[in-house]
């Protein structure tokens, strides 16, 4: 396994399950988290970590992915209270896969490089 970098996942839909189930295959340590947990349970027989929030899955990860369903979304779960920024530590990155707003791309992106990241 290799376990120089620690990968978050955030939204285990249709688009995220696979896309997840890739980095856990490539033998990443992979934490994730969904708004319902059933979707993320084949990645969680594989060897996955169960997050409860957003902010949880960052503390476990250098790399947090997202996609999830619209911008409101997006928002919540990165920036939000108990998004991943609020999670990740100095250098983590941020990456959001969701189709969504160039504004809210550059707010992250600004939001997490004051705080020591990248998006």
């Amino acid at each position: 396994m290799n376990t120089s970098l620690r990968v978050g996942w955030i939204g285990t839909g249709v688009m995220g399950l696979s896309m997840a189930g890739h980095i856990l295959k490539a033998g990443f340590p992979l934490t994730v988290c969904s708004r319902t947990r059933s979707k993320s349970q084949p990645l969680l027989d594989k060897g996955a970590r169960w997050a409860d929030s957003p902010a949880e899955v960052a503390q476990h990860s250098d790399v947090v992915f997202s996609i999830v369903g619209y911008p409101a979304d997006v928002e919540a779960v990165m920036l939000g209270p108990d998004g991943a920024l609020s999670g990740l530590a100095r250098g983590g990155i941020l990456c959001d896969m969701t189709t969504s707003s160039p504004a809210l791309a550059a707010r992250i992106a600004h939001e997490a490089a004051a705080r020591g990241c990248a998006a």
